[in-house]
């Protein structure tokens, strides 16, 4: 029945991923692929970014595929340990959409199958009791905050994770992505977040805040998601993969009257303010042919439509056929808006860490806009310079 399913004669199919409920959904299906000539070996394990290079350095490799993220995919983009797609999915790839083919300078690195992201989170009873709709804009959320403060409502109505470090940096990517502005200058390392797009987008992060508890700075998902389930906010961005816990009545006392909504567009007119994420799986480039084709097959049979159909409340699938659920809503609106992908570039690590490490003064009123973003840029380009990004 495995190779009436899969179609495949002989191979060697090892697979290292992250370790969460739809990754373990993935591998099921993959692992219907074994058959008397065909190994399926899972690895799910949180800890896969710190082994994927090592392990794929090997000569063959000691992993066929490796499941990626939009950033864990580029320390394996940058050693060349991943191989182009192009002919697989020629071959084998009638179901994938173009949306699933993760292209780098032209060809197929990587085939995306879920989506995640951050977006809005409402309490349909509070903004409808109160006559406001659920917010569109970054300036929505504020004339929202400031009605239910002048209404006796609540003091801190909104929330988002400013805690200093990969929470509060994802932020400032979010809202500066919703600027339409890039990050760097075009085909160079070099930084281009200091001008107006930099400022206004810090601006906007701190205007919030005053809607925000005074403690804003220690929140992150650990606080936020408490807070909601209390009923203490009205509106925060969290997570789409938070969704089907908040929406679960059996884990969120609030989850009758908790709604998802795209991000707000930072302006007027703009796409939502969030990357977007997706995870998927790459092929390694150090193993034979035989496996990498057999590997491609087995992983195409593992997020074929009949999986996403029979999983919908697992994940975004971004899988031929696949129709949103109620907790999906929040990520696929930001899709349907266009909201712009979290760069896939080798130095945005840096950028990442730099900004979680110097933001925070600016948060809490102890520098201005300008001196945090030269802060960033000077954290920046020392990484960057050190690992040959810069001259």
């Amino acid at each position: 029945m495995a190779q009436a399913d899969c179609g495949i004669e002989k191979g060697s199919v090892r697979v290292l991923s992250n370790d969460f409920e739809a990754l373990r959904v993935v591998g099921g299906a993959v692992k219907e692929c074994a058959s008397g000539t065909v190994s399926v070996e899972l690895d799910q394990t949180t800890e896969h970014k710190a082994i994927q290079v090592p392990a794929l350095t090997t000569n063959p490799a000691a992993y066929t595929v490796a499941v990626v993220a939009t950033n864990s995919i580029v320390p394996l983009l940058g050693e060349d340990l991943i191989r182009p797609l192009d002919e697989y999915v020629e071959k084998w790839g009638q179901d994938l959409l173009p949306q699933q083919l993760i292209k780098v300078n032209g060809k197929v690195m990587a085939i995306a199958f879920l989506a995640n992201g951050q977006h809005l989170y409402y309490r349909d009873d509070i903004l409808s009791e109160n006559g406001i709709e659920p917010p569109q804009t970054f300036d929505e959320i504020l004339a929202a905050s400031r009605k239910l403060r002048d209404a006796g409502v609540m003091d801190a109505p909104f929330g988002t994770e400013y805690l200093p470090g990969w929470g509060l940096a994802a932020e400032f990517i979010n809202a500066y992505l919703g600027t339409g502005a890039d990050f760097f200058e075009p085909g160079s390392a070099k930084l281009a977040i200091s001008g107006e797009a930099g400022v206004e987008t810090l601006e906007r992060m701190k205007a919030f805040t005053e809607y925000m508890r005074h403690d804003y700075s220690t929140d992150d998902s650990s606080t936020l998601i408490p807070l909601w389930k209390e009923g203490e906010l009205a509106m925060m961005f969290a997570w789409g993969s938070r969704a089907r816990e908040l929406m679960d009545p059996e884990s969120n006392p609030t989850a009758d009257v908790t709604r998802v909504a795209a991000m707000p567009a930072a302006v007027e007119g703009g796409v939502p303010a969030a990357a977007l994420w997706w995870d998927g799986f790459s092929i390694a480039r150090n193993v034979s042919d035989e496996d990498a084709e057999a590997s491609f097959r087995a992983m195409v049979h593992g997020i074929r439509p009949e999986m996403a159909k029979e999983h919908r409340d697992v994940a975004v699938w971004l899988v031929k056929g696949y129709e949103p659920t109620k907790t999906a809503e929040g990520v696929a609106a930001n899709i349907a808006a266009g909201a712009r992908p979290y760069p896939m570039l080798p130095y945005m690590g840096f950028l990442h860490s730099a900004l979680g490490e110097n933001l925070g003064d600016y948060m809490q009123g102890l520098e201005s806009a300008e001196q945090a973003l030269a802060d960033v840029e000077a954290a920046y380009s020392a990484a960057a310079r050190e690992s040959g990004y810069l001259k």
